[in-house]
């Protein structure tokens, strides 16, 4: 059996998911444009793949814990686990670049080795913005109908 959080200890859960989530697309961010600060190094490369592997796996584990309220409708539940979709996003752009990087060779280019990974870091972004603004549109209707109901 499992016991839903609710009320204070949710809240608490849900920053603690919040502050790793944001911290994990911190690192993803840091990974992303560093290697073009010198595009003729692919030194930068090979360090800041693992650092942007690292931000995706923490991101993803912070989507993966549970912190729906018991009273959320399914629309409030689909649109948090959209919130995991990115992270799948931010994981294939961890794959093509540890591919893309193997199969280019050493003398590719930074771009040449990220385009696929900045593609679906732009596709893991772009879900995750869209996703924040539905879901806090989402509570904010869910609180007001909940107070109506009082």
């Amino acid at each position: 059996m499992s016991s839903k959080l609710t009320g204070v200890a949710l809240e608490k859960r849900r920053k603690q998911v919040e502050a790793t989530a944001t911290f994990g697309l911190i690192l993803i961010c840091v990974a992303l444009v560093a290697p073009f600060t010198s595009p003729a190094s692919m030194e930068y490369l090979s360090v800041f793949r693992w650092i942007y592997g690292s931000g995706t796996i923490i991101y993803l584990v912070a989507r993966i814990v549970d912190i729906s309220d018991p009273q959320d409708s399914p629309r409030l539940k689909r649109l948090r686990r959209m919130e995991f979709w990115a992270g799948v996003a931010f994981g294939l752009a961890t794959a093509f670049w540890f591919i893309g990087q193997h199969r280019l060779g050493p003398y590719a280019g930074a771009l040449a080795v990220l385009q696929n990974t900045i593609m679906f870091t732009l596709v893991g972004a772009l879900i995750q913005i869209v996703a924040s603004w539905l879901i806090y549109s989402q509570t904010k209707k869910e609180i007001g109908q909940r107070r109506d109901k009082e």
